[in-house]
């Protein structure tokens, strides 16, 4: 065995912290090898202490090593539960561990951890020794005034204030600042406390939104009004984003209806006001899809006046000339393509609705004219008991003859009035209003064909099954009379309730183009 391998024995020994078995290996080496004289003694036992030197200093830095890392993890454990008497012990140790701890790490630094978890104690005991780590970001660049703020440890928030007010206005990766982060979570009485320490951060922009914006958006109420009424002047509310909407285009535009009644009846925010596409909150509320909050908010905006889609304000601004009042309703049928283009739906409903008027009214006009000059039981032929041509059943039934002419007139000159009104062309027949009347025109001479036929099959039907027909017409009059009272009450009713929501100056205006923004 020759000097070499004793050697790489110590090596192996020392590094694994086996510091005796130097010592008996230096015992073996001199025994062994004494009276063999390979090599002098003292050679011997001055490359083994040489040796054992070098690592002896190795195992003592590698303990300070796994010291800090004890430390530290005993730090760790100690922002986790609070515990200020160990954070005080390893400061006594160390007074540097604090920032050692933020150094090695980005995301478990102890004023992080204790503020997330709203440790107050021992975040005043790191912020009287160590204030300036209130600055320190973690890999979010979040400070821990913003963990504070989304968790809504208000003791903590002012604690950190209090210890470097201008952390308020620290952003983090988003673009947030602490105000913006309590906004979003909800937390009313951080935002308090952070809107009353620093007011201007309130106003800071995110992505060219405001904080009232972020409130709208994560359906925070509560936030926003507090916002509103401790700042929200009229300029701030009817502020823009990146696409032009208000806070009101994004409430209408995400059904939030509380939102929107608070907007309406306790700011100033502008109803009218048009995005970057030209809509305002109704337009927006009309394209959105449908369902059962879409005629609450609806009826909102009619509260509160907004009672004008694009299109009529549009025709609105065209300016008015006194000498052309006579081309008015001419200049009103222009549009621009756009808006062309979004009300081609209603259009298209419309059109199809007078096309189905026109064949009707076609129809019954035909029934009519055929009833009338060729009446029921027919007309004379000779002039030996009346004159050649006359009606049979006017000799025979005057009675129900001056009813069937009655009626028959009456059917076929009210769907002659509705087929010249469709065919005429008049502008103000585009509005849903008209088409209402050409519709109760149309009922009318519905029934007025219903009754001309009845007449008409009780005139024709023998004695023996007369009393069998009448009590089916009977019936059917009933059913009819129920069907008809139970449709002209229902539009009725809804004309009303449109005409009681809408404001007293709108009620002086023409009907039409308000009728038709709600049905």
């Amino acid at each position: 065995m020759s000097s070499c391998t004793n050697y790489n024995i110590v090596k192996t020994c020392s590094k694994k912290l086996q510091l005796e078995q130097i010592s008996h290996l230096h015992k073996l080496t001199v025994e062994k090898y004494k009276s063999r004289q390979e090599f002098s003694l003292s050679q011997e036992l001055d490359m083994l202490y040489y040796i054992a030197n070098i690592y002896i200093k190795k195992t003592f830095y590698f303990l300070h090593l796994r010291n800090m890392e004890r430390m530290e993890k005993l730090l760790y454990e100690a922002s986790l539960e609070g515990n200020i008497n160990i954070l005080q012990m390893l400061l006594q140790k160390d007074p540097l561990i604090l920032d050692k701890a933020t150094l090695n790490q980005h995301d478990d630094m102890p004023l992080h951890i204790a503020s997330m978890l709203g440790h107050i104690g021992f975040v005043k005991e790191i912020l009287t020794r160590k204030p300036k780590l209130c600055m320190e970001c973690d890999s979010q660049r979040r400070l821990p005034l913003h963990i504070a703020s989304a968790k809504g440890h208000v003791d903590i928030v002012k604690a950190l204030l209090s210890a470097n007010p201008e952390t308020c206005t620290a952003r983090d990766r988003d673009g947030r600042n602490a105000l913006h982060v309590a906004a979003v979570k909800g937390q009313c009485e951080v935002v308090k406390v952070l809107v009353q320490a620093q007011p201007h951060a309130a106003r800071a922009m995110v992505q060219q939104e405001t904080i009232l914006h972020l409130c709208v958006k994560h359906n925070q109420l509560e936030v926003l009004k507090l916002l509103i009424e401790t700042m929200g002047d009229h300029e701030f509310v009817n502020t823009k984003d990146s696409h032009g909407n208000t806070i009101l285009h994004l409430a209408v535009a995400d059904k939030q209806i509380e939102t929107v009644n608070f907007l309406l009846l306790n700011t100033t925010v502008e109803m009218n006001a048009s995005n970057t596409n030209g809509e305002t909150a109704m337009d927006i509320l009309a394209q959105g899809p449908r369902d059962t909050k879409d005629q609450q908010i609806k009826r909102c905006l009619m509260r509160a006046g907004e009672t004008e889609t694009k299109k009529e304000i549009f025709l609105r601004q065209i300016p008015q000339n006194p000498r052309s009042q006579i081309g008015d309703e001419n200049m009103r049928r222009y549009d621009t393509p756009r808006l062309k283009k979004e009300s081609k739906n209603n259009d298209d409903w419309l059109d199809k609705k007078r096309n189905t008027l026109m064949v009707v009214a076609s129809l019954i006009a035909t029934m009519a004219f055929q009833a009338g000059t060729n009446p029921p039981s027919g007309v004379w032929q000779d002039n030996s008991i009346a004159q050649a041509g006359s009606a049979v059943m006017l000799y025979n039934h005057p009675n129900y003859y001056h009813t069937f002419l009655v009626c028959n007139t009456v059917a076929f000159v009210s769907t002659l009035s509705i087929i010249l009104l469709l065919i005429s062309g008049l502008p103000f027949l585009r509005h849903k209003v008209f088409l209402w009347i050409l519709m109760v025109i149309m009922w009318i001479a519905t029934t007025s064909m219903s009754i001309s036929y009845a007449v008409a099959i009780s005139v024709l039907t023998p004695k023996p099954e007369a009393q069998t027909f009448k009590n089916v017409v009977n019936g059917v009059v009933l059913v009819w009379i129920g069907l008809m009272t139970l449709l002209v009450g229902g539009h009725a009713i809804r004309l009303m309730e449109i005409f009681h929501k809408l404001p007293n100056s709108r009620k002086k205006a023409i009907l039409g183009p308000i009728i038709m923004d709600h049905t």
